[in-house]
């Protein structure tokens, strides 16, 4: 996802979506932590990870919720937009070398206060591991 392009707010229609697709490593997971703080062995430490009803490590929630951020900054609405608000509900663990697809899709625009609203969803294998929406305001 290296092309910033975006799209301009008096195009963007109801029922547009983009994705983003990206598989989560060991490193990604290491590099989460040390950024955020959360050292949580069940995303850390193998031995841990192992006697957890996950038996195996488990990335950090965020670190998926994050593509949904790369979407809005750089393709859908594009440069310039700014959160609003984000919800999140993880229906299932994403593990290590899974590749997360990050969709976005418009359900809402409020074009007086420049308003965008989106369905957001993370699948692995085509099963859903995070839902929720996201307001963004597009300048």
């Amino acid at each position: 996802m290296e092309v910033v392009s975006g799209v301009p707010f008096e195009d963007i229609k109801i029922g547009m979506f983009v994705s983003y697709s990206q598989t989560i490593t060991d490193a990604d997971v290491k590099n989460f932590a040390g950024l955020s703080g959360d050292h949580n062995p069940v995303h850390v430490d193998d031995v841990f990870a192992e006697s957890s009803r996950f038996k195996k490590r488990i990335a950090h929630g965020l670190i998926s919720g994050s593509f949904f951020s790369a979407l809005f900054g750089t393709k859908l609405p594009g440069p310039g937009c700014v959160y609003i608000a984000q919800s999140f509900n993880f229906k299932r663990a994403v593990y290590l070398d899974d590749t997360v697809t990050a969709i976005v899709t418009v359900t809402e625009i409020d074009e007086k206060k420049r308003r965008v609203f989106f369905e957001t969803v993370c699948k692995v294998r085509n099963k859903t591991v995070i839902d929720g929406s996201a307001e963004l305001y597009v300048p």
